[in-house]
């Protein structure tokens, strides 16, 4: 039973890392598949109770679910050390703590 449980995990982080490297593929010539995926890859961390890896957390909003690339759909700016990213499409702030 443990062990079935850590290999649906260990499959499930495979598949959130091949849906960001698609999305990352597909945003420039579609980026509204490219949001599904990172809202797929959203519910299957969900599912599976694992944390999205920490270098993917700020390739997506976490409001709208929609892929990031900063100087397209958002915008980065560094103030009172935190990166803040806005997200164009839903107007939402998203605040990260940032080590100079």
């Amino acid at each position: 039973m443990k062990d079935s449980k850590s290999s649906i995990k260990k499959i499930a982080k495979e598949r959130i890392n091949i849906l960001f490297d698609e999305a990352k593929k597909i945003y420039k010539n579609n980026p509204s598949l490219a949001d599904r995926y990172v809202a797929i890859a959203k519910k299957i961390a969900m599912k599976t109770q694992i944390s999205i890896p920490s270098d993917f957390k700020k390739k997506f909003c976490k409001k709208c679910s929609s892929y990031l690339i900063p100087g397209l759909n958002c915008r980065v700016r560094i103030r009172n050390k935190k990166l803040i990213y806005y997200c164009l499409n839903c107007k939402n702030y998203m605040r990260f703590p940032y080590k100079s």
